[in-house]
């Protein structure tokens, strides 16, 4: 199947859904969804002559053939399979993009949220809807969120009243069941958070069976005055998966964002993480950490735009590459013309254990105002010799040694994760994973 081939099969597939709207194809948001569509076909899939897509080439999956609504018995057996040991919440299980309410527990009382599908908030909330959808996350001039726009017919809304306090985590898990198809899935994520709220969310995604996977997935967060929200993505994907997130942040006045990723497993990954600091006082602070090995390919792409002035933002990446895998970082901090006073700092640093893997940085900053303090940097190079020769001459062998400090690099990472069960299920995921 080429390129144009999935293409037209995904421009087909829209118009057939449209036909089977009834009244709904006349609502403002599905005007949305058609506007998507137009730019989708417009822009098309990216190539490597796209500067944003210069080291990461998507031709491998639009040669695979995909079902848009490929059925599943994912059923209460194989979640035991992909228990967290003692994660409790509220806990949405989401099968090749549909929401499965079978499977969820929610735990919160209605006063300190609401969760909905999407049928449930275009009944319930439209509204809701029609203020925030696609208002953040831009579909103009990039190809796979216009996509994921345009097919936005499941997922999660999540809106958190004002003055509240979210005691229980909202845990999202996105399984992809390719035990017996080629699976593609859109799901749309819209998570609102009013003044003066806190609440912790987490993005799980797990690839069951050996067949080939297709995530494409947009998460629009908005943070009112005050608000404190804590977004953490785990990744563990299959060898033959293909995942591009999109994470779109809208901070107002005196609010703080906290956001984790980490990558495990995956094919072919691509994290998008944007964020507007669009009030004063803000912070943002963001971590990611990726272990790609085999043939694996991860990119990171980070956004921090400081829209207005005495907002401060910190971040940090790290990555252990392995094999004749390959990764991708690239880092943009823009500081507009009336951000004065405005803190900003990036870091990237790397670890490759073999000749065969790459790593591809760009760090960039764009400031448009004098008063500022912005400072980015990476680093990417081999474990510390001097460092296993100690531990080695203390009796530590090779292996062992080797796996202590890889351990010892991802420590300033995972400890920012605040939701206990994930961290040390991640934490025992990772170990596995640097002992291969």
């Amino acid at each position: 199947m080429t390129n144009e081939n999935l293409k037209d099969k995904l421009l087909t597939a829209f118009q057939a859904n449209e036909a089977n709207l009834n009244g709904v194809s006349k609502t403002a948001l599905h005007q949305k969804r058609r506007e998507a569509i137009q730019y989708f076909e417009k822009l098309g899939f990216p190539t490597t002559k796209h500067e944003e897509w210069k080291y990461s080439n998507v031709s491998p999956l639009t040669k695979e053939g995909f079902e848009l609504n490929a059925s599943t018995d994912f059923g209460y057996e194989d979640v035991k399979m992909l228990d967290i040991p003692k994660l409790k919440g509220n806990i949405l299980y989401f099968v090749n993009g549909i929401y499965n309410a079978e499977l969820s527990v929610i735990v919160s009382p209605a006063e300190q949220l609401t969760i909905y599908n999407w049928a449930e908030a275009l009944k319930n909330k439209p509204e809701l809807l029609d203020t925030y959808f696609a208002q953040y996350a831009n579909y103009q001039n990039d190809a796979f969120t216009a996509l994921n726009t345009a097919f936005a017919h499941d997922g999660v809304v999540i809106e958190v009243p004002d003055n509240t306090v979210v005691e229980e985590p909202v845990i999202l898990r996105f399984i992809t069941d390719a035990r017996t198809a080629n699976v593609a899935a859109q799901p749309r994520n819209l998570i609102v958070a009013g003044k003066n709220t806190e609440v912790k969310v987490a993005e799980s995604y797990r690839t069951v069976g050996e067949n080939a996977g297709f995530v494409n997935t947009v998460t629009e967060i908005v943070l009112g005055e005050n608000a404190n929200v804590q977004h953490y993505k785990i990744q563990n994907d299959g060898q033959k998966s293909h995942h591009i997130g999109t994470t779109q942040v809208n901070q107002a006045d005196n609010s703080h964002f906290y956001s984790v990723t980490v990558t495990i497993n995956g094919g072919f990954v691509r994290n998008n993480l944007n964020i507007v600091l669009n009030g004063q006082h803000c912070e943002a602070f963001m971590y990611g950490l990726y272990f790609p090995n085999g043939k694996q390919h991860v990119d990171n792409h980070t956004l921090v735009d400081h829209a207005k002035p005495n907002s401060y933002s910190n971040e940090l990446y790290k990555g252990i590459l392995k094999d004749k895998s390959t990764g991708v970082f690239n880092g943009k901090i823009f500081v507009r013309p009336d951000a004065q006073k405005t803190n900003a700092y990036q870091s990237c640093r790397n670890v490759v254990l073999s000749d065969d893997a790459s790593m591809n940085t760009k760090p960039q900053l764009e400031i448009y105002a004098d008063d500022v303090k912005c400072s980015h940097g990476t680093t990417t190079g081999k474990l510390n010799d001097e460092a296993i020769f100690y531990m080695r001459s203390r009796g530590i062998p090779l292996a062992e040694a080797q796996t202590l400090l890889m351990y010892a690099f991802c420590e300033d990472v995972i400890s920012q994760i605040k939701i206990d069960p994930i961290r040390a299920y991640l934490e025992e995921m990772i170990a596995q994973k640097l002992a291969e």
